[in-house]
């Protein structure tokens, strides 16, 4: 049983360049501040020649997380984030602060507050 949800760190080693190690620092620290419990990170460097997406994809069904954090919306394929992602874990990104969440629920939708 977890107590806490789960985040994968998502960085692209040729964006972050020499600001790698910070990179990585705010993306735990976000991870930390957001009460997730951190489960590593996936380190894409785009000479490997693997799709970005395939590996962070897999860790995420394999570890059930509930969340992926990138420190911006460059480390995605032409600064977006994938919505097939999105489909599947809520995207964090730490600047500019964004949440790219799965579930939306509309601002009339009723809340059900439970027995008392």
């Amino acid at each position: 049983m977890r107590f806490r949800p789960t985040a994968l760190g998502y960085l692209r080693t040729d964006v972050s360049g020499a600001a790698q190690l910070w990179d990585e620092s705010l993306i735990r620290r976000t991870a930390e501040r957001l009460g997730y419990d951190f489960a590593g990170m996936v380190l894409f460097d785009p000479r490997s020649g693997r799709p970005p997406l395939a590996r962070l994809r897999s860790l995420v069904t394999r570890l059930d997380a509930e969340a992926v954090i990138a420190p911006a919306p460059a480390h995605f394929e032409d600064g977006r984030v994938p919505e097939s992602l999105v489909a599947r874990v809520d995207v964090i990104i730490v600047s500019p602060e964004q949440t790219f969440a799965r579930w939306i629920i509309p601002p009339d939708a009723p809340v059900d507050m439970g027995a008392r």
